[in-house]
């Protein structure tokens, strides 16, 4: 049934980065609705790098805190109040979030890459001032542009894990055709999994994943991989002379083995976002392997791709999914979080009906 703007609470708990180490419960408001808007109530928020980051650092990269930010952009829900004018999906609808408002200058960017688009904002960033609230709320309020209806019967629970599904689409998709192809992941967190899942589906010949811990590599094996190593064996990974590799570690060692690890002619896509400023990587191997070495930065139309897989079976994610909390112990669950030696996916629950899928 659809619910009425006056039945709707006027706040609602929600989870605030306020600073380095600083990270709050606060009751916030819900924003009006605009009438292209819809406010949906959120089932579960997947806790992502960058969540961390504003966490323990006060800042993800350049984007640093400089207000109270409510943190989230992997979410699913219900629509509870569908927008005003009609359009979107209608109450009672299960729906996943594209998190990205392309920005202006279209002339600058191709017009079929808007994850390029200057002044691009993202739920849950401080990219920008003012910042750009996330989704960690119980009740968010959103534009119908963003929302993704679920095909009936799918789990809200694995639907939390879209979006970031959606970024190892796109890389994978960065790469070309990988069908009959060799590939090595570097980085097995989250990211690197779900990349392992994508190449499987998408017909990857063998895939070989790395990683520092066993657990990642254990989630990585469960979704996919045919083999797996320790980051530590750098011969190993040089032995491997992929087709395809994607870096999902974000770190300069890890780029090294990616670059070290690929066949002569292959290509690297980087999707582990390494920190700002020079990183002593060996670049002398990329120019004479003729390596092609590609950048990937979240994603585009992936998402329906996603829900589209997922919907006929043919991507398993469900592993990379390793613990679940609700809000009230949102510190906790982000202490487990980055620990990736025993978690992959953590999620927040935050009570929506039917969550439980």
């Amino acid at each position: 049934m659809t619910l009425n703007t006056e039945s709707l609470p006027a706040f609602g708990p929600a989870l605030v980065a306020h600073a380095a180490g600083d990270l709050r419960i606060d009751e916030v408001p819900l924003p009006q609705p605009a009438p292209n808007e819809a406010v949906v109530e959120v089932a579960f928020g997947g806790i992502c790098g960058s969540d961390l980051h504003y966490w323990l650092h006060g800042a993800a990269g350049e984007s640093i805190l400089k207000a109270p930010l409510v943190l989230g952009h992997e979410i699913s829900g219900v629509v509870v109040r569908p927008a005003a004018d009609g359009s979107g999906p209608e109450a009672g609808t299960a729906v996943a979030v594209h998190p990205a408002t392309p920005g202006p200058g279209a002339a600058r960017y191709p017009a079929d890459r808007p994850n390029l688009s200057p002044g691009c904002t993202y739920l849950g960033s401080a990219a920008r001032y003012p910042h750009t609230d996330g989704a960690f709320s119980r009740y968010v309020t959103l534009p119908v542009r963003m929302l993704r209806p679920l095909p009936l019967g799918m789990s809200l629970r694995t639907a939390a894990l879209i979006e970031p599904a959606s970024v190892a689409w796109h890389a994978v998709s960065r790469a070309g055709d990988v069908r009959g192809k060799t590939a090595l992941v570097v980085g097995s967190g989250p990211i690197g999994a779900l990349a392992v899942a994508v190449l499987k589906r998408a017909g990857a010949a063998r895939i070989t994943a790395v990683d520092l811990h066993p657990k990642p590599l254990e989630i990585a094996t469960a979704v996919g991989a045919d083999d797996v190593i320790n980051a530590a064996d750098t011969e190993a990974i040089a032995a491997v002379e992929a087709d395809v590799v994607i870096e999902s570690s974000g770190n300069h060692l890890g780029l090294a083995s990616a670059i070290n690890g690929a066949v002569r002619g292959g290509t690297v896509v980087m999707v582990g976002l390494l920190p700002t400023g020079m990183q002593p990587v060996p670049i002398s191997l990329a120019i004479t392997r003729e390596l092609d070495l590609k950048g990937s930065f979240r994603f585009n139309n992936e998402i329906d791709h996603v829900i589209a897989a997922l919907a006929d079976g043919s991507l398993h994610i469900e592993p990379v999914i390793t613990h679940q909390f609700p809000l009230a112990d949102a510190l906790h669950a982000f202490e487990v979080a980055k620990d990736s030696t025993a978690s992959g996916k953590v999620l927040l629950s935050f009570g929506a009906p039917g969550e439980g899928q």
